[in-house]
């Protein structure tokens, strides 16, 4: 299992992670299996979504805001519920399947770790699972 940490700048921040998912996998030497990307906080999450238009991140920020914002009638004393709620629709692992060294993504898909509470210092675990 590799650990990395992300450092984010924001309260809401999409980081890219498949450089770091992709150099765990040619350090496991693995050819074929399955990567778990997991996340080990309850106000970040995981996704899998598109890269190539940021607008599109942007967006998700925007819908996210929109549908759980900031100020409500929240009950937890910390203040950041929002936060713990956006964690929860997106996760906090996803899988992908690795075929000869490479992450199998679609054309325009990336891994995003996302952050709901920032800015923080976060860890991110990689476990990769060979095929038999």
């Amino acid at each position: 299992m590799k650990t990395f940490t992300i450092t984010t700048s924001k309260r809401t921040e999409f980081v890219n992670l498949d450089s770091y998912v992709s150099e765990a996998i040619q350090e496991s030497n693995v050819q074929n299996g399955i990567v778990c990307v997991y996340v080990p906080h309850t106000t970040a999450g995981i996704t899998i979504n598109e890269n190539a238009d940021p607008d599109v991140l942007h967006d998700l920020e925007q819908v996210l805001d929109k549908l759980i914002p900031w100020h409500g009638n929240y009950q937890h004393a910390e203040g950041n519920s929002p936060a713990h709620v956006k964690a929860s629709l997106m996760g906090s692992s996803i899988q992908v399947i690795i075929k000869d060294g490479t992450l199998v993504l679609g054309t325009w898909q990336s891994i995003f770790f996302c952050e709901f509470d920032g800015p923080r210092t976060r860890k991110v675990f990689i476990k990769i699972l060979p095929s038999e």
